[in-house]
């Protein structure tokens, strides 16, 4: 049961209202009761979203790419609307710019069009600003610069992987982890969570979950590494044990933002898991550390 805290107003007082996670629908269920959302709903979709990865990885990388940009560009307009009731107004146009720029830029001039493309979205979020005038301004300038690194830019080391020649297979072993962080720890927090891992800023957390987390992780990166990158054990249990890290660490730095602003989810477009953005707060960070690693450990293959 997640808590979602209402923003205040000058005429109401802050209300603590309890609320099962998941995608926004009232369907009574023993599975969401039991489990904190609608169980059913989570499973079709991952499901879903497991065929469509894997169809579009392995038939066109382009095609994959353009899944990335689209996911990406929903998930930076669920956090410009999540961010309007705290006053703060995105340069939307430019930070989607960004997110094509950075995406197709990493895929195909590598690092220095990355950095070159978030340079650009920068500039663009300041000069796109320009016409809201001065109020607000450094707020709303500041907040487009974050959600530019937070999402595309890290979104974009997905792509550095998907480049190599055997990306695809890197792809799936760098999703394989986070997702493998994300059902470990859920399930091993509803079956033995007893300890609140940080109940100020998640309170579904625990140190079971934690530790299934890392179980599931390791064996994710072991079997992803060897059998599908046949690269060496002790590389694959360094990028699950840096993949537990970040994407725990992606999870309640989203937690904390929801909080902030008082929501439960950034969206309601999948069913059992919220928004977009609540599927790639694990997946973002993890990005990072998975092409960092595997480029340093395991040789293209």
């Amino acid at each position: 049961m997640d808590t979602r805290i209402r923003p205040r107003s000058q005429h109401t007082t802050r209300h603590i209202v309890t609320e099962p996670r998941g995608g926004g629908d009232d369907v009574p269920s023993k599975s969401r009761n039991r489990f904190g959302r609608n169980l059913t709903a989570a499973i079709g979709v991952g499901l879903l979203l497991a065929a469509v990865v894997a169809a579009s990885l392995f038939i066109v990388k382009a095609v994959f790419v353009a899944f990335v940009v689209v996911a990406v560009s929903v998930a930076v307009i669920e956090l410009s609307r999540a961010l309007r009731p705290a006053g703060v107004r995105l340069p939307l146009l430019p930070l989607l710019a960004g997110v094509v720029g950075m995406l197709v830029g990493a895929y195909v001039g590598e690092t220095h069009a990355l950095v070159a493309a978030l340079g650009l979205t920068a500039l663009a979020v300041c000069v796109g600003r320009l016409p809201g005038g001065r109020e607000g301004f450094v707020r709303d300038v500041t907040a487009g610069l974050f959600v530019a690194l937070y999402v595309p830019f890290l979104a974009a080391f997905a792509m550095l992987l998907l480049r190599e020649e055997d990306g695809p297979l890197r792809v799936v072993v760098f999703v394989a982890v986070a997702v493998a962080s994300d059902i470990g720890g859920y399930a091993a927090g509803v079956l033995f969570g007893r300890h609140k891992l940080a109940p100020t800023i998640s309170p579904g957390k625990t140190w079971e979950g934690l530790a299934g987390s890392t179980l599931c992780c390791l064996v994710a990166g072991v079997a992803g590494v060897v059998f599908l990158l046949h690269g060496s054990w002790w590389a694959g249990l360094v990028v699950g044990a840096v993949a537990t890290v970040t994407a725990t660490l992606g999870d309640l730095v989203e937690s904390m933002l929801k909080r902030d602003i008082g929501i439960k989810d950034m969206g309601s477009l999948l069913p059992g898991h919220g928004g977009v953005m609540d599927r790639l707060d694990s997946l973002l960070p993890t990005a990072v550390v998975s092409w960092l690693v595997l480029s340093l450990l395991v040789p293209v293959g």
